[in-house]
């Protein structure tokens, strides 16, 4: 019998709209919510719920994810249906410490709430991001090493799917090298800045000091790091990875390996969107991919699970 791992996204997902259903019909997601509000002074269900222009601006759209994300993971969790292990994509590695047991949701709030704004504050004129089609990460890495000014790779997604973040600049040259050298396609992504690249060093080092004033717990549930792409061992370690993590690479395609090489071989979805198991499908077609978005998927996630996860408990 396999193992099962919760997985959550990232930022970009976010959607108008998003966890309402769960938010009206549950009320452990509507108090969620409501708690994500207190600790951080904000109007979530209208953040997320009532069509605004704030949702998409990283200050906000972080926190709106991550409330959604826990809302829809405490109700599966209420179900009855728990993983064995967890990781998240970038933002998503919250999700995945709250589900861990590692991180009090109201302590992931405040941390993510400063998060978004630590990253907005720092994002410097003139960065960018793209996505890399067609290419092994070697060439892509060597490109962007010879290129000249600051560009790296910031997300290892899935086979064929890199992107690379930095200097507006610079990620322009190393695109058109790219391409050269038989990339598919490279396109500019729509953000607002150079994400996990080193550009983004002064939103890690804020970040560190509201991460010191947050207690961990020992782990209940083991979780994968994006950094390292491999899970982690000591609770110590944790926030020196979650400071790092804003400037450096995200080992998502790693991550997932390392949890299949665990005997994992369900992955659920938790959040907006379909992102993760986009990537899954082109990871690991022998795996299963669930994703849990609408309300109406709860139900049939659940269903399919909870027989498996009876059994795994057994």
């Amino acid at each position: 019998m396999g193992r099962i791992a919760f997985i959550f996204p990232g930022q970009g997902a976010q959607y108008v709209g998003m966890g309402k259903e769960f938010y009206e019909k549950e009320k452990t997601a509507a108090r969620v919510y409501d708690t994500a509000s207190k600790v951080t002074g904000l109007d979530l269900p209208a953040l997320c719920f009532e069509e605004n222009e704030d949702l998409n601006q990283t200050q906000y759209t972080q926190i709106a994810m991550l409330t959604t994300e826990v809302a829809i993971l405490k109700v599966l969790e209420e179900r009855g249906l728990r993983p064995d292990v967890t990781a998240g994509l970038s933002l998503g590695e919250y999700g995945a410490i709250v589900a861990s047991g590692i991180m009090k949701p109201e302590d992931a709030f405040r941390v993510v709430r400063q998060r978004g704004i630590y990253m907005q504050e720092a994002v410097p004129v003139g960065g960018a991001m793209s996505a890399v089609l067609g290419l092994g990460s070697d060439i892509v890495e060597k490109v962007c090493e010879e290129t000249e000014g600051t560009v790296s790779v910031a997300n290892y997604n899935c086979p064929g799917q890199l992107v690379i973040s930095g200097e507006a600049a610079a990620v322009e040259k190393a695109g058109a090298a790219l391409k050269e050298q038989g990339a598919k396609r490279v396109l500019p992504l729509n953000v607002s800045g150079p994400f996990h690249s080193r550009m983004l060093i002064p939103a890690g080092e804020k970040l560190e000091k509201v991460l010191d004033e947050v207690e961990l717990s020992e782990f209940v549930i083991p979780y994968v790091s994006n950094l390292m792409g491999d899970f982690v061992t000591e609770t110590k370690e944790i926030k020196f990875l979650l400071k790092m993590q804003i400037s450096s690479p995200v080992k998502w395609q790693q991550s997932v390996e390392r949890m299949i090489e665990e005997d994992v071989d369900t992955f659920v979805e938790i959040g907006p969107g379909r992102t993760l198991s986009g990537f899954m499908k082109k990871i690991n077609k022998e795996v299963k991919a669930f994703n849990i978005d609408k309300y109406q998927d709860l139900e049939k996630v659940c269903a399919e699970l909870m027989g498996k996860e009876a059994s795994a408990d057994a």
